[in-house]
């Protein structure tokens, strides 16, 4: 009879510590489930605000990318904002902006630490001359572009114009849109003083309400039912995306965003979407940029353009 306990009592012991040992399995493995789950949304939830600033040539593009981003990360704020290609190299360098948005290198500039910034190359922007209609042109020779911006014609009559006197509008100092085309369509000579304006937009605004104004613009901001300005064509050939990627027309620049050394997380995934097929397949086009990867000839910092 004892032996007969002893075994009864073995058997419930064996057979509890079983319950137990599997009770405990199965709720290591749900909250190890659970915790899993947990983890994997924490990696891939995006929270937190990017400040974005400079190029406003590039600014209409950084904006539409930043719109979809926040669509897809609703945690996710970024404000993105104009002033120049200079104030966005500095502002980067200097860590109130989280990304610098530039037309130039930030080798060009004598008081930017390059290296203390890292360059991605989002887009390439292509610039020419914006004219008001009344001034009676479509295209010039790059002798006759350079006699306008220099001050050395006055009227537009002595370039196949109309009778009407020439208001130049510039952008200032700082501003890449600027520095572009005084290199690559002046060939670094001095412009005339004029109309200064910080803001692409309003550069675009006065020409197209001041007879006999010429200023430039990326072509971002030519539009085809725009006909508030005309796009000025250099030596016959059209500033189009197809002349630009082919190197034929020589006005063009790299669209830069700087972040001070390694980005965060956040910073960086905004920068890889800027880099995805959704905005260099379908955005960049739409907004009048052209996509790093279409271009068929290539610049170094120093504007030295060769085949790719």
């Amino acid at each position: 009879m004892k032996k007969k306990n002893l075994l009864a009592i073995g058997l419930a012991f064996v057979l509890s510590l079983t319950l137990i040992l599997s009770g405990c399995g199965n709720g290591n493995g749900s909250a190890g489930s659970s915790s899993s789950k947990s983890d994997s949304s924490s990696s891939e939830a995006l929270s937190g605000k990017i400040t974005i600033g400079g190029s406003t040539a590039l600014q209409p593009l950084a904006a539409q990318a930043a719109k979809e981003f926040m669509e897809k990360n609703p945690n996710v704020q970024i404000e993105v904002q104009g002033g120049g290609s200079g104030t966005g190299l500095s502002e980067a360098q200097a860590g109130n902006f989280d990304i610098g948005m530039s037309d130039v290198f930030a080798e060009s500039k004598t008081n930017i630490d390059a290296k203390a910034l890292k360059d991605y190359q989002v887009a390439v922007v292509g610039m020419t001359a914006a004219v008001n209609p009344k001034a009676g042109v479509k295209n010039l020779s790059k002798k006759d572009l350079q006699a306008v911006f220099t001050g050395k014609v006055k009227n537009w009559k002595e370039v196949g114009g109309k009778n009407q006197k020439i208001t130049l509008v510039n952008r200032p100092d700082g501003s890449g849109t600027r520095a572009t085309f005084d290199q690559f369509a002046l060939d670094n000579k001095t412009p005339a003083e004029g109309i200064t304006q910080d803001s692409t937009n309003t550069v675009k605004k006065i020409i197209a309400e001041t007879p006999g104004a010429v200023g430039y613009m990326a072509l971002s901001y030519f539009t085809a039912n725009d006909k508030s300005v005309v796009k000025l064509s250099l030596d016959g050939v059209e500033a189009t995306e197809k002349t630009v990627a082919t190197g034929e027309f020589p006005v063009w620049a790299y669209e830069h965003m700087y972040t001070k050394s390694k980005p965060s997380k956040l910073v960086k995934a905004f920068i890889d979407f800027m880099m995805s097929d959704a905005v260099q397949g379908k955005d960049v086009p739409a907004q009048g940029y052209l996509s790093v990867k279409d271009m068929k000839v290539q610049r170094d910092a120093t504007g030295k353009q060769t085949d790719k």
